[in-house]
């Protein structure tokens, strides 16, 4: 079977989000299939390159701001986010993500979508385990166990290996596709990973 396509990526990222609406079509096209990878930019960002958020960037802030509704329009989105509030605590979000891929990895996929929506499309807090749970939960997902699952210790070492691993990977932004060792940076990379795909590379 031809190797997953790895898909870096974190809950609060709205290229993120565009990307992951696209990129199953993309893999299915080629006899792939995706492994979720959700990481945090906080870490890959802020902690391991020393930079600003996006969004508090002089001057490449403002035209993010413009950028992602840019791309929500393009593909008929609409975003019930703020651009300007606060994210919030990601943790929960990706803690959520690990701990069901743990104890329900056949709802990986359906819980991505769900918390995407709920953060982007919705506009929804995800910064306690009970917000993740109150959520539009995948069916077989009980609301209290996922929440004390995200709580736990068990989801909180997960992600921090799945973090120390995107590093070691040389992951830094959000989304990054990786088909066969080469890494894709950014929802405008889609296209050129999915030519990669296509002609082997060059």
């Amino acid at each position: 079977m031809p190797a997953p396509l790895p898909f870096y990526f974190d809950f609060i990222s709205p290229y993120g989000y565009f990307a992951s609406l696209e990129v199953e079509q993309l893999a299915a096209r080629h006899g792939r299939v995706v492994e979720w990878r959700p990481m945090l930019l906080g870490v890959a960002v802020m902690k391991v390159m020393g930079l600003k958020p996006l969004l508090d960037t002089p001057l490449k802030g403002d035209y993010v701001r413009r950028d992602v509704l840019r791309h929500a329009r393009k593909r008929g989105l609409r975003l019930g986010r703020d651009l300007n509030a606060p994210v919030g605590n990601p943790l929960p979000a990706a803690r959520a993500f690990y701990w069901v891929r743990q104890h329900h990895p056949g709802l990986q996929a359906a819980l991505v979508h769900a918390l995407y929506h709920a953060f982007w499309a919705e506009g929804r807090d995800l910064s306690t385990p009970e917000a993740v749970a109150s959520i539009a939960l995948p069916a077989g997902l009980v609301p209290g166990e996922l929440a004390a699952g995200v709580a736990s210790n068990e989801a909180s070492t997960l992600l921090r290996s799945a973090v120390s691993a995107s590093i070691e990977a040389g992951v830094f932004g959000s989304p990054t596709l990786v088909v066969d060792g080469e890494p894709f940076w950014g929802v405008d990379r889609l296209g050129e990973a999915e030519e990669w795909l296509a002609t082997g590379g060059w």
